[in-house]
Parts: C-alpha cells; structure tokens; sequence
C-alpha cells in the first residue's frame, strides 16, 4: 500500500503509472482546466505540439492562467506554426491579469523593448511582478535604479513586497509537494 499522501487532497498518490493516466483521465472528462494543462504539458514533452495546443487551448478557455503563459511560449517559439507576438502578447496579458508573475516579468521585458516611452509601463509590470513574488522582476528593478528608470522608494516597495510573498508560499506542505514534482521530473 502506498503511505505516501498528496499534500493537497490528503488521498494517496496512484501506486502505478496507468493508475496516475486513469485519475487525470477521470479529470480530464469533467473539465478540470488544471488536468487538461497537464495534459497539454505532457504532450509538449512528447513533442506533439499540435495536440498540446488543444490541450492547452481549452484548459485557458476554461480560465487556467498558467496555460495562458504555456500557450505565449508556444507562440512565441513558433511551435504551434508562425511565430505570432500578437497572440503571444494576448496569451500574456491574460496569465498576467489571472496573476501569473514570470507572464509580468514577460510583458515589462516586451515594454522595454519597445523603447524609452514605454519605461514607466515595463517598471509597472515588474512593480507587481515583484510583488507577486518573483525574483526576475526584482532584478529587472534593481537594473533599473542605478539608471534612474526606478526610484529607490518604489525598489524598497518592490523588495518588501518580494519578500513578503515569498514567506507567504513557505510551509511545510509546499515543500513536500515540491518534493514530489522533483521526484517525478515535473
């Protein structure tokens, strides 16, 4: 018998692989966006990137943001035919408006390279980058104060709230379920 327990649902983990495909299957057939991601990301591993996109497509159409942001890397790398910043950009903005930090960084980076008037809208992204607690925003920040671009009230802003939220993901049950991921190369 399996001892070891998901961390979030508390029931044991499948002892088999086909136990595990027939759980995601069961998710899959109700809908649940984050077992169609799954799916979309497992079949990007197996470099089926037309079936990933569907996969994918429709767990964003259900409101997965992370499957937002897979679909403008999928898009941006042309894996899903030309490569498209248009829908990339699209992809990006809605994982950002869901609260999806690194499709933050994403766009601050996209607004920097546009140019200098689009300054205040990349620090603008990585303000709430930061404060969703990513740490390539942050640095972004910290590149941006020696400049000018960023003042250091609004750095010392970002840097608490960076921290702030990366206490607030710590606890034990993260860590276990990290664990996990590692475990099975997740």
């Amino acid at each position: 018998m399996n001892d070891i327990k998901c961390p979030f649902c508390r029931h044991p983990l499948p002892a088999t692989t086909a136990e595990a495909k027939a759980n995601q299957m069961k998710r899959i057939e109700v809908n649940d966006p984050a077992a169609i991601r799954q799916m979309g990301v497992d079949c990007c591993k197996k470099m089926k990137f037309d079936t990933a996109f569907q996969y994918l497509t429709k767990a964003a159409e259900l409101g997965d943001i992370v499957a937002h942001y897979l679909l403008s890397v999928m898009h941006k790398n042309g894996e899903v035919g030309e490569k498209d910043e248009i829908k990339r950009v699209y992809h990006l903005e809605e994982a950002a408006i869901g609260g999806h930090p690194e499709a933050r960084y994403e766009l601050g980076m996209i607004e920097f390279g546009i140019g200098m008037e689009r300054m205040d809208r990349a620090i603008k992204h990585w303000m709430i980058g930061a404060n969703l607690g990513d740490e390539q925003s942050v640095t972004a920040l910290k590149l941006g104060y020696p400049t000018g671009f960023v003042m250091k009230k609004d750095l010392a802003a970002a840097l608490r709230a960076y921290q702030a939220a990366v206490d607030g993901m710590k606890s034990p049950d993260r860590e276990v379920a990290a664990e996990i991921a590692k475990q099975e190369n997740y």
